[in-house]
């Protein structure tokens, strides 16, 4: 059993500093692929770019892509950054703005639960109570 691993280890011969050179270069790699598309999806995502800016800046990126990548970093790259807060912002803002109006106006539930005070306590009939709960609903 033991002779047999040796000659495993002896038949296969990959040293340790390839199987590192191989890992970085798939990590460069996937890098490369992430930048390429972030790039593109910049270019895309970008309103103030017309269609043909839209256009030349893909076309380059696409036949030249590392030269293309690298002078978009270079003449576009810290509004990447800013287009990317603005959006993530504008996201942020519609999100709460469809929770607000999913949950219903906050005053709504305030005066519903003191017309159920109100009516608990004696103060208005159950017909009272159901004519208003139905105005302040409808409002």
């Amino acid at each position: 059993m033991h002779r047999a691993l040796l000659n495993l280890a002896e038949d296969y011969d990959y040293p340790l500093l390839n199987m590192f050179w191989t890992m970085m270069l798939i990590f460069l790699w996937v890098l490369w692929f992430m930048l390429l598309f972030r790039v593109i999806g910049d270019i895309f995502r970008d309103d103030g770019l017309s269609g043909w800016g839209k256009a030349g800046w893909t076309v380059f990126v696409i036949v030249l892509p590392f030269l293309g990548v690298f002078v978009y970093l270079i003449a576009r790259g810290r509004g990447m950054g800013e287009r990317e807060l603005r959006r993530a912002q504008q996201q942020e803002q519609a999100f709460r703005s469809y929770v607000r109006e999913s949950a219903g106006p906050a005053d709504q539930a305030e005066s519903l639960a003191k017309l159920a005070e109100l009516k608990n306590r004696g103060d208005i009939t159950a017909a009272e109570y159901e004519r208003a709960k139905v105005k302040v609903l409808s409002s």
